[in-house]
């Protein structure tokens, strides 16, 4: 048994990957071994699409039982593509973070839609709670600011729009969770309602030192601290799959948000690593070590990663900046205003151009993140001339993945980090050269994406490896050598373009319809 089964389910798609763990003697500086090392191949891998809901402006859902359903069918073609069930000894997951579900216990149906990280409908909440003093409280226990982003005030409008879930949750008949606790739910077969600690991380309600729900912030929140998951590690044997699933019961090992779990695929275990994720977000994590850091710059305290929760696992910490829109601007370039019909022309439309005109694309389709956190900021456009047209829209969407990247490079060296002189990426964007030439131009940093692009997945395999001890380290060494991009732009060009950029957002921030009006 030497294959883990990673499930990755995110925002677009559900997937599963099998790995296979091909040992390797780790050694130490004297060359003599020291315990089971292990590298990890992808042998399958099966995906299927997932719908998304927008009811109102601002409002993302899912619908939490399709997300099972792909999930469950995505696992079973991988095991049977892998040769069967009694090949695996495993099961890890990655998700995507702050959606929040809610389900009923007896049943196991989710009573209603999941809200997406991307949703804004509790901005109301989270300035109110600002405007009465909240928020520096809510940072120094959590490392997180008051964003509708994270997935307490989600918890808390969901129990208030279902009738009687209140009521419900206080007796333990209604469940919360984000997207990791709604799957181990459904492997376990209701047996087990647990969330690793870097989920836990993301909704407003853990302590970040403790690693554990504080009743202060539930209250605050009001969010029942009975109907949340308990939390535990992200390389430690959960609960076992229901064995009717897939023809016996395998453990479920391994857990951990898709950023995080993108983290440890990239190795980036020690302090001064760090990596983004340019999926329909991007995600930059910083790793800053044993102890957690607070951002002056309104970047996000949180946990790199936790093998077990209390004294006896290795527990890292981050920092992070969020960039709500990424692939999703080429997505809607392509599907929305239909300048491009596939999202692989955007780079040669791009390189087609002598430069960007003048022309600036923010997008806030769902709000500004870090370092802006401007939850009302809508997706704006400067710059237009007559001469401007559809590849001037589709070379901005691309150059605002650089300028966003060095919003958040710049926040971090404010708050201490040293320069990096590598920036790890991966997620489908990466395949864009013209996009990482730019951020690797813009950033002033060498950009590098590995050969093998799913390091979540990766990452969770990892941490499933780990915790059933077929590896007995974290460490990632590819045996490819990855894709590289260095800086070529002259200083004053880069300067040049962003001081437009910087002017450009400030136009989207002023543009809001809360500050318009």
């Amino acid at each position: 048994m030497s294959l883990i089964l990673a499930i990755d389910q995110g925002t677009t798609s559900s997937r599963a990957i099998a790995f296979e763990v091909t040992p390797r003697a780790a050694r130490s500086a004297v060359g003599e071994p020291t315990g089971r090392g292990g590298d990890l191949h992808p042998l399958s891998v099966s995906q299927i699409e997932l719908a998304q809901h927008f009811p109102r402006s601002g409002w993302v859902e899912h619908d939490a039982a399709e997300i099972w359903t792909a999930t469950l069918q995505t696992c079973r073609e991988v095991v049977r593509q892998a040769g069967g069930i009694g090949r695996f000894a495993a099961i890890g997951i990655t998700n995507q973070r702050e959606t929040a579900v809610i389900w009923d216990a007896a049943t196991g149906e989710p009573l209603h839609r999941a809200i997406v990280w991307q949703d804004r409908r509790t901005a109301d909440v989270t300035a109110r709670l600002a405007a009465a003093g909240h928020e520096a409280t809510v940072q120094r226990a959590t490392g997180l600011i008051l964003d509708p982003y994270f997935s307490a005030t989600k918890f808390a409008w969901l129990l208030d729009a279902v009738p009687g879930a209140r009521e419900r949750a206080a007796r333990g008949e209604v469940k919360l969770g984000t997207i990791d606790a709604w799957l181990i739910w459904k492997l376990t077969g209701g047996r087990v309602h647990a969330t690793d600690a870097t989920n836990a991380a993301r909704t407003s309600l853990m302590d970040l030192k403790t690693l554990e729900w504080r009743e202060d912030l539930c209250a605050l929140f009001d969010v029942p601290i009975q109907a949340l998951p308990r939390i535990v590690g992200g390389a430690e044997v959960i609960g076992e799959s229901e064995p009717s699933l897939f023809g016996r019961a395998l453990p479920v090992a391994g857990s951990a948000g898709d950023q995080q779990a993108a983290l440890v695929g990239h190795g980036a275990l020690n302090p001064g690593d760090a990596k983004i994720t340019y999926g329909t977000g991007a995600f930059l994590v910083a790793n800053v070590g044993a102890e957690p850091v607070a951002s002056t710059r309104r970047l996000l305290g949180t946990l790199g990663f936790a093998t077990r929760t209390g004294t006896q696992g290795r527990t890292a910490y981050a920092l992070e900046g969020s960039i709500f829109s990424a692939g999703s601007a080429i997505q809607w370039l392509r599907d929305g205003a239909r300048m491009i019909s596939e999202s692989r022309q955007s780079e040669a439309m791009a390189q087609g151009l002598p430069d960007n005109g003048g022309v600036y694309l923010v997008p806030g389709f769902t709000g500004l993140g870090a370092p802006w956190w401007e939850p009302e900021a809508r997706g704006t456009v400067v710059g237009l001339t007559r001469d401007s047209g559809p590849a001037h829209f589709v070379r901005a969407a691309l150059e605002a993945l650089a300028y966003q990247t060095r919003d958040l490079l710049d926040a971090l060296a404010d708050d201490g980090a040293p320069p990096l002189t590598t920036l790890k990426v991966d997620g489908g964007v990466t395949a864009n050269s013209f996009a990482m030439q730019f951020v690797a131009d813009i950033c002033q940093v060498a950009v590098e994406r590995p050969a093998f692009q799913e390091m979540t997945a990766l990452g969770a395999a990892r941490l499933a490896a780990f915790g059933v001890g077929l590896i007995d380290d974290l460490e990632h060494r590819p045996a490819e050598a990855p894709a590289v991009w260095t800086p070529r732009m002259d200083a004053r060009e880069r300067e040049r373009l962003l001081s437009g950029w910087r002017r450009a957002v400030k136009a989207a921030i002023i543009a809001a319809p809360e500050r318009a009006s």
